[in-house]
């Protein structure tokens, strides 16, 4: 009875976290709200641009190699910022096999320990899961076996992210950053094997265009989609450079009831000048695919 109550708690608190920490702001909650993943040194110029959120690096603020001074420091400018900063990528280390026979189990529990305590004390409520070297498939392991081996241990670091109330999300990559959950599809079902409410997804729309995914496949991932990121297929750049057409893919997550966030993971190679546009690009066409007035 104690551990369905616990459960039950558990994922009221998930439902909870997902339907608040991403919460848009500025549109009333009715459709998604835009970020960035950049370094929290660029919180000024990303806010006056026009994004809510700023999705900051595992490797620069969280992992166990940064000191605990440095670390102390970053919660600082973190409390400053003025974009919620909730979210961090660049999970596991390349060195860190998550699959194949140089796996040490100990080791990378021991590594997301660290990360999920510092992750607690930061706010960072969602860790995204790409990390392509590190859950790569060895040249010679069988792929059946690889991805049974995976999903024990991510269910693992599942339990492990549910002690200090975060969510693992897990990203689709192309084929040419790995070779293991190249798709969202592939991904949905790694998740729903996984079977864990803090081990989640992560739609990256520029993979699925890379791999010529269609934006349908977003509806297997009704219920268990967490986090979206975004870019143009061709060069990696800002929403409006190539004028790429989203829209289907953001009718898809409205689809689903997706109002969650939307990070842009881009290529900038003048942020000054190319962060307002961007934001300008991708609000219309949500602003056209979710039905809302552009008026203020």
């Amino acid at each position: 009875m104690k551990n369905a109550l616990t459960g039950l708690f558990l994922l009221g608190f998930i439902t909870f976290l997902q339907s608040n920490a991403q919460s848009p702001a500025g549109n009333g909650g009715t459709m998604p709200s835009l970020g960035i993943t950049a370094s929290v040194d660029s919180d000024s110029l990303a806010n006056a641009a026009g994004f809510v959120y700023l999705e900051e690096t595992v490797k620069r603020i969280l992992a166990p190699a940064v000191s605990d001074e440095a670390f102390a420091a970053h919660l600082q400018q973190l409390k400053r910022a003025r974009c919620h900063i909730q979210t961090c990528n660049l999970f596991i280390p390349g060195y860190l096999k998550l699959m194949g026979p140089d796996v040490n189990e100990a080791w990378i529990l021991g590594y997301v320990d660290t990360v999920m305590q510092r992750a607690e004390k930061a706010g960072i409520r969602l860790i995204v899961l790409g990390s392509g070297e590190a859950r790569k498939i060895p040249e010679g392991v069988d792929r059946a076996t690889a991805k049974e081996q995976f999903i024990r241990l991510a269910r693992k670091m599942a339990g492990i992210a549910a002690k200090y109330n975060c969510l693992i999300s897990m990203e689709n990559l192309n084929t040419t950053e790995t070779n293991f959950v190249n798709t969202l599809a592939e991904g949905c079902e790694v998740v729903t094997a996984v079977d864990h409410p803090n081990f989640r997804l992560t739609a990256d729309i520029y993979h699925m265009l890379r791999e010529n995914e269609p934006a349908g496949n977003i509806a297997k991932a009704r219920g268990i989609l967490a986090h979206c990121h975004i870019a143009e297929r061709e060069k990696r750049s800002a929403p409006g450079t190539e004028k790429q057409d989203f829209r289907p893919y953001l009718a898809a997550l409205r689809d689903i009831g997706y109002k969650g966030r939307i990070m842009m993971e881009c290529k900038w190679t003048d942020p000054a000048r190319e962060y307002a546009p961007a934001v300008a690009y991708l609000e219309g066409q949500l602003r056209e695919v979710y039905h809302i007035s552009g008026k203020k």
